[in-house]
C-alpha cells in the first residue's frame, strides 16, 4: 500500500472522489496551517461545483429558554437555576419574523430549549400563521419529541426541521447527555426523514474525549444519512456547565471537520455556526465560508431575551444592525468572489436525487 500523504489524498478527492474512513481521519488529523489551507480549499472547490457561490441567509427566532435536558455542554441546561427563564408569546414570535420577512430573507428558524411544557398545537398555530401570512419556509429546531408531534407540525406547514446529534460515539454521547437516549436521537432523525422534513443534523467538535476517529464516524454518518443540512459547531465552555473548565476546541480542526463534511456530502447546506463566529469574529467567519460553508443564520430574537437564550458565552458581543451585519458579509463575500443570497434555498437532495451518483464515495477499509 502507498504510502498516504496529503497530497495524495487530496489528488483522489479531485481525481476519483474515493476517500476510506482511514483518508478522512488523517486530513482532520493534519493540524498545522497550510495543511489546513490545502484542504479547505479542496472543499471550496466542491462546494462552488455543488452548491453555487451564493451565501444564503436566513433567520433565527429563539421563542423559549426552558429546556428539561442536562446536556453537559449547554448553558441552557435544566440544572442552571443562575439563568433566567422566558417563553415568547404568538405575537412576539410573529412580530419578529414579520421583521425577518421586511429584509427579504425567505426562512425563518424557530428555535428553542427541549420545553415539555410547550403546546404543541400552539406551536402549529404558531407555524400555520407563518406560512399563511408570509409565506416563509419554516425550520424548527425544538429537540426530540414523538412522532405525533413531529407528524402534527409537518401538517401544519414546517417545511424543515433541524436537531443535532453531537456526536455518533454512544459512550461519549452518553456521557455528554446524562438521562438522553441515543438511540431515540436516532429515532427521532429517522421518524423526520419518513415524514418528509428537509431534516439536518450536525455535531460538536472540541469535547472532551473526543477524538479525529470519532468526527471521522460522524462524518461517515453524515454521508449515510445524505441530511439536508448539517451545522459543525465548535465546543466553546459555558461557566454553568459540567464542562465549565474545558479548553475550547479548537477552530483549525473545526474548520477540517467542516471541510471534509463538505468534500463527503457534496450538496448538503453547510451554515457557519454561530460559535465559530464567537471563536474569531468575521475573520473565523470567512474562514468558514472558505472551507465550505454556504449559509449564515442571522438572529432577530428580541433584545430582551437574545442574551438570555445562552447556550455558551458570547453569542452576542455586539449590537451591530442588520444592515451592518449584512454589509461585512458582502465584503467577505466579495473578497471569496461569491455573493450574499436572500433566496429560499430549499434542499438539493430532492432536486438532485435522480442525477448520476455523487461525486465523493466513501470505502471502508
Amino acid at each position: 500500500m502507498p504510502e498516504r500523504s496529503l497530497q495524495s489524498v487530496l489528488d483522489r478527492v479531485c481525481g476519483d472522489g474515493t476517500l476510506t474512513r482511514a483518508d478522512v481521519e488523517f486530513l482532520l488529523a493534519q493540524g498545522d496551517r497550510d495543511s489546513t489551507r490545502r484542504t479547505m480549499h479542496v472543499a471550496d472547490e466542491v462546494r462552488s461545483r455543488c452548491v453555487g457561490d451564493g451565501i444564503v441567509l436566513r433567520g433565527i427566532v429563539e421563542f423559549s429558554n426552558y429546556c428539561q435536558n442536562t446536556c453537559a455542554y449547554c448553558g441552557l441546561n435544566t440544572f442552571n437555576t443562575n439563568l433566567a427563564r422566558y417563553r415568547m408569546t404568538r405575537e412576539q414570535i410573529l412580530e419578529s419574523v414579520n421583521t425577518i420577512a421586511k429584509t427579504g430573507i425567505q426562512t425563518v428558524v424557530l428555535q428553542s430549549g427541549e420545553d415539555r411544557d410547550m403546546d404543541p398545537f400552539w406551536l402549529a398555530q404558531v407555524i400555520e400563521e407563518i406560512k399563511g401570512e408570509f409565506n416563509m419556509a419554516v425550520t424548527l429546531s425544538v429537540g426530540e419529541w414523538g412522532e405525533d408531534e413531529y407528524r402534527l407540525w409537518r401538517q401544519s406547514g414546517a417545511d424543515r426541521y433541524l436537531l443535532k446529534i453531537e456526536t455518533t460515539n454512544p459512550t461519549l454521547y452518553s456521557q455528554l447527555h446524562p438521562g438522553m437516549c441515543f438511540e431515540n436521537r436516532l429515532r427521532c432523525l429517522t421518524d423526520l426523514k419518513s415524514l418528509g422534513y428537509q431534516a439536518g443534523s450536525g455535531s460538536l467538535v472540541g469535547l472532551r474525549n473526543q477524538t479525529c476517529a470519532d468526527l471521522a464516524r460522524d462524518i461517515l454518518f453524515f454521508r449515510e444519512q445524505d441530511f439536508d443540512m448539517l451545522g459543525i459547531g465548535l465546543f466553546i465552555p459555558h461557566h454553568q456547565t459540567p464542562l465549565a473548565e474545558e479548553p475550547q476546541g479548537d477552530l483549525g480542526l473545526t474548520l477540517r471537520t467542516l471541510s471534509l463534511t463538505r468534500m463527503l456530502t457534496n450538496d448538503t447546506h453547510l451554515p457557519v455556526t454561530t460559535a465559530v463566529g464567537v471563536a474569531g469574529n468575521n475573520d473565523a467567519v470567512r474562514s468558514a465560508l472558505a472551507a465550505g460553508a454556504n449559509v449564515v443564520m442571522l438572529n432577530f430574537t428580541p433584545p430582551a431575551y437574545k442574551a438570555l437564550y445562552e447556550i455558551y458565552p458570547g453569542r452576542e458581543r455586539s449590537a451591530r444592525s442588520f444592515n451592518r451585519i449584512v454589509r461585512e458579509l458582502e465584503t467577505i463575500a466579495d473578497g471569496l468572489g461569491r455573493y450574499v443570497s436572500f433566496s429560499r434555498a430549499d434542499s438539493l437532495k430532492q432536486r438532485n436525487e435522480n442525477m448520476l451518483q455523487k461525486q465523493t464515495l466513501v470505502k471502508e477499509n
